[in-house]
């Protein structure tokens, strides 16, 4: 008989360990995607989503079945028609991305960009907001560990009367999400994410403002698998569009359920008595913060400059080797940071502490592993 598997630490900026209660309700017998019991579970989806994103009792909400990349296009795709001026704020890869399947879309793009490891200046969407129907906005830039300022930036928007779409990829489920009081039209996330669930599912939320302006098409969606209305006639109305991934919406289910109970304040306590217990350990080696201004730095996803001469590839390859997953930087970061998740399950002591312990041999350093747990406040393991 083959050895069992050796188990892995990911730390990485997702997918996430999956939750015990999600990867339980993996393993459940199969039922067809029109199941009552299905849809009873799909209402008890939507009500949590909801509670997540902070938004008005009645605001749709629903699962798409691919990852957040999905839930990116389906809001170009549903709300932006050729000829759109549509803002983007660009300050890393996701915010290119929108820019990209905007333009897709027929949308003239213009973007508001800032320097990498810097969050976009509310000041800089206000002097381009003229004219704009949609302004879409990442609020944690996965690829720098940078946090946007959507708050400020959602009141110039609102003012406006241009939509507003949030990449919430890296904050829902962990960091403080208010979709009505901030006034946002759209917000999408994946289910790997904060929420510790498998791939594959992209939890959106959908203003009535933005369903008012898909109303106001002048021609059908092009992307017939995500568009808004048959979204709402499978889920609101209980009518055939496609075949959902029932188990993947067990497993969300049950992970969204297990965030709530924990409660999200305890979530973002715990995300940022970890990261700042991660830092404390690194800096004597030369680790420091890649995002400048601590008000800039995304919790979730912890961006640390390298040591001078620091063998990047080596020593993620030789973690590797010990079934430890750290992430590098992404194009012009790569060789210059790592980017440590602290996502859902990513985000306790222990997996953290399997990296000190590592790292020591590695290095050959010795006090990190002692560091790290000295700095921690009471964190449940």
């Amino acid at each position: 008989m083959p050895d069992a598997t050796p188990e892995h630490t990911l730390l990485t900026p997702g997918p996430t360990p999956i939750h015990p209660r999600a990867m339980q309700a993996l393993t459940r017998p199969m039922l067809g995607h029109m199941d009552p019991e299905v849809f009873a579970l799909n209402r008890e989806i939507q009500a949590d989503l909801r509670v997540m994103y902070g938004t008005e009792e009645s605001t749709f909400t629903a699962l798409l079945a691919g990852t957040g990349s999905l839930g990116m296009e389906a809001g170009f795709a549903n709300l932006v028609e050729a000829g759109d001026e549509v803002l983007v704020c660009a300050n890393g890869s996701f915010g290119r991305r929108m820019a990209e399947m905007a333009a897709r879309y027929g949308a003239r793009v213009r973007l508001v960009t800032a320097p990498l490891g810097e969050a976009i200046n509310p000041d800089d969407v206000a002097a381009h907001l003229d004219g704009a129907r949609m302004v879409a906005v990442v609020h944690g830039e996965t690829s720098t560990g940078v946090l946007n300022p959507v708050p400020e930036i959602a009141r110039l928007v609102r003012q406006s009367g241009a939509l507003l779409t949030v990449d919430a990829v890296t904050t829902a489920g962990m960091e403080p999400f208010h979709m009505a009081e901030w006034g946002v039209d759209y917000a999408y996330t994946g289910a790997q994410k904060c929420l510790s669930a498998p791939p594959g599912l992209a939890p959106v939320a959908i203003s009535e403002r933005a369903f008012a302006r898909f109303a106001a098409r002048r021609a059908p969606t092009p992307l017939w698998y995500c568009d808004f209305e048959g979204l709402r006639d499978y889920w609101d109305d209980h009518s055939y569009h496609h075949t959902v991934p029932v188990n993947l919406h067990y497993a969300l289910h049950a992970a969204l359920r297990a965030a709530l109970d924990e409660g999200l304040e305890n979530r973002q306590r715990r995300v940022q008595e970890v990261g700042a217990a991660i830092q404390t350990a690194l800096a004597p080696l030369g680790f420091t913060p890649y995002v400048r201004r601590p008000e800039d730095r995304l919790p979730t996803v912890l961006a640390l400059r390298l040591p001078e001469g620091f063998d990047d590839t080596g020593v993620r390859t030789a973690l590797r080797e010990r079934h430890i997953s750290v992430t590098g930087g992404l194009g012009p970061t790569a060789g210059l940071i790592w980017r440590l998740g602290l996502m859902g399950e990513t985000a306790r002591p222990a997996p953290y502490l399997t990296l000190m312990h590592a790292l020591e041999d590695i290095l050959g350093e010795r006090g990190l592993a002692g560091r790290f747990q000295d700095a921690l406040a009471p964190v449940p393991a």
